[in-house]
């Protein structure tokens, strides 16, 4: 009896461990996925946003800090996409950018102009504010250690992009 469940236990299907160990890829229970999915769509409102916005604004600074966060926006979505398909990308170690981001004033437009900017500013704070709380709460859900450290990375640089936005406001006197 015990050499015939020795037998059944060697022609079992693999556990997901050993799936994950054979294939290189992980499984995400249903829960995980409806997460990923929803994290890729605050992803993608971001991209889009930065997109906008960077058209929109009228200072030229601001101009190139929006397209350059929405770089590294497009870059979340991609790592999100890699782990919907089950496939935990590789963090790249970097410096906080928000520590390296000193603005100047640069700001030299009309006040109607230079408010618009603000308004801008002001909302991608909050979106900013707002996707990385979502971050934060969502990555508790996840099994992975893996995973918890790639939506970790994100959730920190969504900190730092409101961070980056701030400094921007305060150094041209849009912050109050």
């Amino acid at each position: 009896m015990l050499r015939r469940q020795k037998n059944e236990k060697e022609n079992c299907t693999p556990t997901v461990y050993e799936q994950t160990v054979q294939t290189s890829k992980m499984k995400l229970n249903q829960k995980e996925v409806q997460l990923i999915t929803e994290l890729k769509n605050q992803e993608q409102l971001c991209v889009q946003k930065y997109d906008f916005y960077a058209k929109q604004a009228k200072d030229p600074e601001l101009k190139k800090l929006f397209k350059k966060l929405l770089k590294t926006e497009q870059y979340h979505y991609d790592m999100l996409e890699s782990l919907s398909t089950g496939t935990v990308p590789t963090i790249k170690s970097r410096t906080a950018s928000a520590v390296k981001y000193e603005p100047q004033a640069t700001h030299t437009g009309d006040p109607t102009s230079k408010e618009f900017d603000k308004f801008l500013c002001t909302d991608i704070i909050a979106t900013e504010k707002y996707v990385a709380t979502t971050y934060n709460n969502d990555l508790f859900y996840f099994a992975s250690p893996e995973v918890r450290n790639v939506l970790n990375a994100i959730m920190t640089d969504e900190q730092n992009h409101a961070e980056m936005i701030w400094k921007y406001k305060t150094a041209n006197k849009m912050a109050a």
